[in-house]
């Protein structure tokens, strides 16, 4: 693509225009205003004809694969061939996705000559979660005497992969993570009563009659006593809830926003994230804590139906798959379908497993059909149900600021739907389930102690 550049422009105007003026004021110049207007628009042929390849040899390429992090400076480079190694100044542009917070999407840069490769930099700070792609990159020359741009376009593969902010939340669990206060600590293996066979040894009175082997008291002809090792290592189910309820916006954690800036400063779509958004960071944190435990970490997403299902397992690829399951999912608007989920939890996990749900049952129709669908897990699983309330929803006389008798009905209103989470607790109690309600604020770490509380207290 060729288009006028700036010089053109004011040539044009400061030499042809005034020509045209002169010969049409002054009948006796019109053929030297001829001529010198041709001789200008051969001047600028010419030069069109000679800018044609003043592009040629250029290869632009992005790395196939950049991994950045929400709302963190990154940045990807594009590596600029310059085979013919002559001197260029080029503008340079991407076709930039909305959400990547690319300060400069254009760049001006001066090749020397002599220099076959050039990187360029390109600072950003996304501001959402997800895919992204750049397909197109696009370059400008002037042509030899800067009357023309000469454009073009290279076609390129790269995709963007931001993943959720997990430093921060790591930042204020970064004593576990370090294994600070551990020192002098000795791992020592747990003997006791557990589900993993460890070894024989001879009876001793008192022991009960289920723990007797009775083939091996049949070999030896006097009774032998199984042991059992405490299982340590565990299967943990996360289990994400992505329907309607988890669009709703929660205000964004002071620990998340960048240094030195307020909330009341943001742009209005940046002062809160949705629910979803603090379901994620927090699964990937317990993920984190579990691969510290030596436990095996799963993953399930479910809105309407089962979306993603990885089985448990440890290291630091699985962690990674379900870390590029999570960072593409977005809240969908359908009513979600706790029956299915749990039938299909049932017939895929066998062996006792530690499922977290983090959902919201605020609605009484869906905390109604949530009860019925764990009687069919909560006898063979350890259940932890954990909600963010929606913002407001807290006991009467918490917030001191009521100002007007509309504050007190609002504050009335939020104290009948804090009591109806409160008796949904009491509900999922006497079936064995654990239900919490988390603060934004500290939404990881609570989540994490439940964890460290069940494997202390050996529930599993």
């Amino acid at each position: 693509m060729i288009v006028p550049g700036y010089r053109l422009l004011f040539w044009f105007t400061a030499l042809v225009v005034p020509a045209v003026l002169v010969a049409t004021a002054l009948p006796a110049t019109v053929s030297l205003v001829a001529f010198l207007v041709a001789g200008f628009f051969l001047v600028v042929i010419v030069d069109a004809a000679r800018g044609f390849g003043v592009l040629g040899g250029l290869a632009a390429a992005l790395p196939p694969v950049v991994r950045m992090s929400k709302d963190r400076p990154g940045e990807f480079v594009m590596e600029l061939a310059n085979p013919t190694g002559r001197a260029r100044q080029l503008r340079v542009g991407l076709d930039l996705p909305s959400g990547l917070g690319v300060t400069e999407p254009e760049q001006i840069v001066s090749i020397p000559a002599g220099q076959p490769v050039s990187l360029l930099k390109w600072a950003c700070r996304p501001l959402q979660r997800g895919r992204f792609a750049i397909e197109r990159v696009h370059l400008e020359a002037a042509s030899p005497l800067g009357f023309w741009a000469m454009r073009t376009t290279v076609a390129s593969q790269c995709e963007l992969r931001v993943y959720p902010n997990l430093l921060d939340d790591r930042r204020g669990m970064a004593a576990m993570f370090l294994h600070r206060g551990a020192l002098g600590i000795h791992a020592q293996r747990q003997m006791g009563k557990g589900r993993d066979f460890e070894q024989l040894r001879d009876y001793i009175p008192g022991d009960g009659m289920d723990e007797i082997s009775w083939k091996a008291t049949a070999r030896r002809a006097q009774p032998v006593t199984k042991v059992f090792q405490i299982e340590r290592t565990q299967e943990v189910y996360v289990i994400v809830d992505a329907s309607r309820l988890s669009a709703r916006e929660q205000p964004r954690p002071a620990a998340a926003l960048p240094d030195g800036v307020d909330a009341r400063g943001l742009e209005p779509d940046l002062e809160s994230v949705t629910t979803l958004e603090r379901y994620l960071t927090a699964a990937l944190m317990l993920g984190l804590a579990a691969e510290q435990q030596n436990d095996h970490f799963g993953l399930i997403t479910f809105a309407e139906q089962v979306k993603t299902f990885l089985r448990a397992r440890s290291g630091r690829a699985h962690f990674d798959a379900c870390r590029d399951e999570l960072y593409t999912l977005q809240p969908r608007q359908v009513t979600p379908d706790f029956e299915e989920l749990a039938s299909f939890i049932r017939l895929r996990l066998r062996r006792r497993a530690l499922l977290v749900f983090l959902t919201s049952l605020d609605d009484p129709v869906l905390a109604e059909s949530f009860v019925k669908s764990m009687d069919l897990l909560c006898r063979q699983h350890l259940i932890l149900v954990n909600m963010l309330p929606p913002p407001g929803v807290e006991p009467l006389f918490t917030s001191p600021d009521v100002r007007s008798i509309n504050d007190v009905y609002d504050r009335l209103g939020a104290h009948h739907r804090w009591h109806q989470l409160r008796e949904l607790e009491k509900v999922l109690r006497r079936r064995g389930v654990q239900f919490a309600l988390l603060d934004n604020e500290r939404m990881s770490p609570q989540l994490v102690s439940q964890y460290l509380g069940v494997k202390q207290r050996q529930l599993l």
